[in-house]
């Protein structure tokens, strides 16, 4: 197991945890954490946020500590993430142990922090300012395709939000040079929307047959755009590509690592002042 790394004999103490921000969410507390500024060692090192991990929980949660401070809030509200399309509509932390089992969270509370994880799914947070409204999900390619992106534009919606006054940012998740799938797969998404296609492009020559590269990023944002969202953007970063900074779910299973720490995406409402 990783644990807190003892730092009473150097003198140090661990750095702390700098989000990449989002232009398009200026004036909101939120961040993209990355792998940096944490506890955690090992595989694990050094911001994992994912309590579903392997690591130490007690690193966990020191990690998530200092990802709400760093965010201005008290705690992080997350959910028991299933690759689903379920919402939810926190208005306080829940209690300990009871985290509701789902892929997305809006509220108009100010002072939560809906946070989601990923390595290498796409994490998305979304803000209507008019209407004091936010919302954070997480989007694989199960639940990008099962409709997550829109289930989360429709409990905005019945906060006050509108597609057209929403903006959503998709966070660092695996882009299509890293993201290699079968024809099933392709299949899967041509069944649901023949437009997909563009989503794809080929891949390597395999034994079996021709695999194709698919781009989650751009599938994510087409659906976003075709929702009718004001501002729909990608931060451009690739969590399989860069180890320094990512933790990526492929990249572990690719070198047969027994598992992998979970980058946390975070918004807030500022507290009313």
């Amino acid at each position: 197991m990783a644990g807190r790394p003892d730092t009473r004999d150097s003198g140090t103490a661990p750095s702390l945890p700098v989000p990449l921000a989002a232009p398009a969410l200026d004036g909101l507390p939120h961040g993209f954490f990355t792998r940096q500024g944490g506890v955690s060692t090992g595989i694990y090192a050094t911001l994992n946020g994912g309590p579903g991990s392997g690591d130490d929980p007690a690193a966990v949660g020191a990690n998530r500590a200092a990802i709400a401070a760093a965010l201005g809030v008290s705690a992080l509200v997350s959910v028991m993430q299933v690759h689903s399309a379920i919402v939810h509509r926190p208005t306080a932390p829940w209690p300990p142990g009871a985290r509701p089992e789902g892929d997305a969270m809006v509220t108009a509370t100010p002072g939560i922090g809906l946070a989601v994880l990923a390595a290498d799914c796409a994490p998305v947070l979304f803000a209507d300012r008019r209407a004091g409204v936010i919302g954070a999900a997480h989007a694989g390619w199960r639940g990008a395709l099962g409709g997550v992106l829109e289930a989360t534009l429709g409990a905005m919606a019945d906060l006050g939000a509108t597609p057209a006054g929403t903006v959503a940012v998709i966070g660092p998740c695996i882009s299509q040079r890293a993201y290699e799938v079968g024809p099933e797969f392709v299949e899967r998404f041509l069944d649901e929307d023949p437009e997909s296609r563009r989503c794809f492009t080929a891949g390597r020559p395999h034994a079996e047959g021709r695999r194709a590269q698919f781009d989650l990023p751009g599938y994510a944002l087409a659906r976003l755009r075709a929702a009718g969202v004001g501002t729909a953007t990608w931060c451009g970063h690739c969590s399989y590509g860069d180890e320094a900074r990512f933790f990526s779910y492929r990249r572990a299973t690719h070198r047969g690592e027994p598992d992998y720490g979970r980058l946390v995406s975070a918004i807030a409402l500022p507290p009313v002042s």
